[in-house]
């Protein structure tokens, strides 16, 4: 058992012994590169001192073994003695996932054996404080299975040191290299002490310098520690010294000391030589190859020398630059990113997303010669989703024949009559047999085969969409046409409403069920009358599998699994009448039309087109509803898989199951046998990925300003795509997640991230509403009509640039947002999505640790 051995003798196997910051070191050492000469105590030394690591004994306090006195102060002798850096080595840190920067001690400048003795019990301390506790709480990590080792170093006396990241921490661009630097010791710039000098460095190898302003400099103490200095402190002491080295210099004494910048000793004043920076590029990107991943490096220059005294992976790392994006992807990531709120699970990744909505759209648009449409648009990296890659569909030679194909299926399947259809009517039966069965009463195996036959389900509706999309997509062609020949373009939105969908049944059930709320007093405290409790069973049994916050992911409850989100809505409504506003009949103005009103065969030609066209709307809209009827089995046989795990002593709660692939499930044949290692991988898999998605949480899966473009806001707050509406002012009301409908008052203008068909109940009393995502055919912009209030889709960052209660005017004509105390700018705006500014700013893992 080694209690103390050389940096050499570890490697990234070394973890649970050297400590991530050791390991990491280690195999920097063994392959060559310039790390400062040292030795590593090990976590067997730790448990020794400290009763097998026991957190509740202070590991400050105690009295270390002589045995481990020896070995500590033995290597030191070997190391040559001097001055030393003690740092904290956690076997849970410098992680993927887990920088731990700053959670746990350094100390620079140690000499002599008792200050060294001193300084690694106090590492072991700074395992236990309070915010290093709370740290791992917050990450899932469990304090029972952390031990800490200790790093001691050679002390570099820096001239300049810092921070380098191996790809731009605020981009994600990898191949930028970003370097931190400034005078003295490094703790200065990864403390947040000073502004330091930026450099930027290119793969041609391309500089950008920003000069910092060295407000502090920390240099070595003579005896031990560190003398923390003021910029003005320090540039008197260098001038002194400067000039102290000048007069030897001219007296003779000795040559002058110093091959600094400016003649100083001991730090740098200057911009660092463009051949160190591109060494310091050189060796960054190496370690960056050596590791397989973007690194946080810390260094050192001294001596005409640079040190690596630290390497981690960078977390909360954007996703690299999509690069500019061609008018078809720049569509399909307005779409998904209104479908895509939340990050995907890995459980996500191998059930709904390839079989529900997008696997679908996929198979529809394959069926007429598109391919790649919704392939590989979600990529991973350590096994959880990382990046959003709107996908570049291509087409295939089938997709010549698609004209016919699509003329033949308009002739043939009506969009008013699928209902009927015999397909329809076999699904909805299959589905009503697979919810009725008895998913608790299910031994494992079979229980196992449910989330499979779920999915089965799927491919009929998809069938469907393949047969009657095409009568939809003529349908709404032809009146477009017909509208713009007859210089009516304006009233083609406004044609579209009438049509009754699943959509407006579910938000009139829903009116109903606050008028009961209202008429019974069940939104007062206590519990709910029995007329309120019954209806809203039942309106949960018909309208409980729409989703809360995506139909393409199966971990987001629904409405049944979270009815919360459904009283909210439900108080919403009954706190007032709806603001709802009918939009004029539009049918009435086109049928006015002077070359219409004196034909009756040309009025019934196209009353007949318009109603057709509604009902290609319907079409879309009701097999949507129905086409995610078979998500809630799919969500509640996942996670009765997940609750026996957990019963089984597998997993910590039933909701973990979300970071296990389908295919892993399948792979147990019995929970009930469930043991040993098999049991530990499994635990492992999943502490792993919640520990990368915990890193990800601040991290966008695409930058907005990629989809919708920066354009000109002529003196508006935002611009976007116009949905429609006309023009309201109001107050602002950011609405998040569903957890918050409650918040929203009448006469607000709702601002979100995204919408569904759940959130378009909110409409009825919203003033307007402006979103991050979407377009001017997303639901929430065709709701948004149907109530007559303004919509602007697709702003990017509405929801961080408008702040609630802030007075706006919402034009959904132009797609514009102005502050309504300047006054609202009618003018058209060309392009949309365009915001006042765009940012991914994220955590970067540059600590002091």
């Amino acid at each position: 058992m080694k209690l103390v051995a050389p940096l050499n003798a570890f490697g990234r196997a070394d973890l649970a012994i050297a400590g991530g910051k050791g390991a990491n070191l280690g195999e920097l050492v063994r392959n060559a590169f310039p790390v400062p000469d040292g030795f590593v105590v090990t976590t067997h030394a730790y448990e020794l001192a400290t009763r097998g690591g026991d957190p509740r004994v202070s590991s400050e306090q105690v009295e270390l073994p002589e045995d481990v006195r020896q070995a500590i102060t033995g290597a030191y002798a070997r190391l040559g003695g001097g001055p030393v850096a003690v740092r904290s080595s956690a076997t849970a840190e410098d992680l993927p996932g887990a920088a731990f920067a700053g959670q746990q001690d350094t100390y620079l400048n140690v000499v002599g054996e008792q200050a060294l003795l001193d300084a690694v019990r106090r590492c072991w301390g700074s395992l236990w404080t309070e915010r290093a506790v709370a740290y791992r709480a917050r990450l899932g990590i469990d304090d029972a299975g952390v031990r800490i080792a200790v790093v001691v170093q050679s002390m570099v006396e820096a001239e300049v040191a810092g921070v380098m990241f191996t790809a731009d921490p605020v981009t994600g661009d990898r191949a930028q290299l970003v370097i931190d630097a400034s005078s003295g010791l490094g703790e200065a710039v990864v403390s947040g002490l000073v502004t330091p000098d930026h450099y930027v460095l290119d793969a041609r190898g391309r500089i950008d310098f920003t000069p910092g302003r060295r407000e502090v400099v920390i240099r070595s103490a003579a005896g031990g520690g560190v003398i923390r200095e003021s910029g003005e402190q320090s540039r008197a002491r260098r001038q002194a010294d400067h000039d102290a080295g000048k007069r030897q210099a001219d007296s003779g004494a000795g040559e002058r000391t110093g091959r600094l910048a400016d003649g100083g000793a001991g730090e740098w004043a200057g911009r660092l030589p463009d051949a160190v920076v591109a060494e310091l590029g050189r060796l960054g990107r190496d370690v960056a190859a050596h590791f397989g991943r973007p690194q946080d490096i810390e260094w050192a220059y001294a001596g005409g020398r640079l040190h690596l005294l630290q390497a981690r992976p960078m977390t909360a790392l954007p996703p690299p630059p999509v690069g500019r994006l061609n008018p078809v992807q720049r569509r399909l990531a307005t779409v998904l990113l209104e479908y895509l709120p939340v990050r995907p699970y890995p459980i996500d990744m191998s059930t709904w997303v390839p079989y529900g909505p997008a696997g679908l759209m996929r198979n529809v648009l394959g069926s007429f010669g598109v391919r790649r449409a919704f392939d590989g648009f979600l990529q991973e990296e350590d096994e959880v989703v990382h990046r959003l890659l709107p996908p570049a569909p291509r087409p295939a030679p089938k997709v010549l024949a698609a004209p016919f194909l699509v003329l033949a299926k308009a002739m043939r399947y009506d969009p008013a009559r699928w209902t009927q259809d015999r397909r329809f009517r076999d699904y909805l039966a299959a589905i009503e047999a697979l919810r009725a069965r008895d998913l608790r009463a299910m031994p494992w195996a079979e229980l196992l085969r449910v989330p499979r036959q779920a999915l089965a389900l799927v491919s009929p509706v998809a069938d469907l969409r393949v047969d009657y999309l095409p009568g939809t997509g003529l349908a709404l062609l032809r009146l477009l046409v017909a509208v713009r020949l007859l210089g009516r373009r304006e009233l083609f939105a406004d044609l579209l409403h009438g049509a009754r969908t699943r959509t407006t049944d579910t938000n009139r059930a829903l009116e109903r069920l606050a008028e009961v709320a209202r008429r019974t007093g069940a939104l007062e405290p206590g519990p709910p009358p029995a007329e309120f409790a019954d209806a809203l069973a039942a309106f949960l049994d018909e309208y409980g599998h729409r989703e809360t916050a995506s139909p393409i992911l199966v971990t987001p409850p629904t409405w049944a699994d979270a009815p919360e989100v459904v009283l909210d809505l439900v108080k919403v409504l009954a706190a007032g009448s709806p603001a709802r506003k009918e939009p004029e009949g539009a049918l009435e103005r086109l049928l006015a039309h002077p070359l219409l009103r004196r034909s009756k065969r040309r009025r019934a030609l196209i009353t007949r087109w318009v109603q057709a066209a509604r009902a290609g709307v319907a079409f879309r809209e009701d097999s949507h509803f129905y086409f995610t009827l078979p998500q809630p089995v799919l969500r509640r046989s996942l996670l009765e898989l997940g609750r026996r795990l957990r019963d089984a002593g597998v997993l910590a709660a039933p909701e973990d199951v979300f970071h296990l692939r389908m295919a892993e499930l399948e792979e147990i044949e019995d929970v009930a046998t469930l043991r040993g290692a098999d049991a530990e991988r499994l635990r492992e898999i999943v502490g792993r990925r919640a520990l990368k998605r915990e890193e990800l949480s601040g991290v966008r899966l695409i930058d907005p300003a990629a989809v919708f473009p920066p354009a000109g806001t002529g003196g508006a707050l935002l611009t976007g795509a116009p949905a429609g509406g006309g023009t309201a002012t109001g107050p602002v009301k950011v609405i998040v997640k569903p957890a918050d409908f409650g918040r929203l008052a009448a006469g607000d203008v709702l601002v979100c991230p995204y919408t569904n068909p759940s959130w378009t109940p909110l409409f009825q009393h919203a003033a307007a509403v402006v979103v991050d995502t979407g377009g001017a055919a997303s639901h929430a912009a065709i709701v948004a009509r149907e109530y007559g209030i303004p919509a602007v889709m697709g702003t990017g960052t509405g929801t961080s640039v408008l702040a609630d209660g802030q007075l706006v005017t919402v034009n959904g004509d132009t797609g514009t947002v102005h502050d309504a105390g300047t006054g609202a700018a009618t003018g058209a705006v060309t392009g949309s999505g365009a915001v006042t500014g765009t940012g991914t700013g994220t955590g970067t893992g540059a600590g002091a640790s």
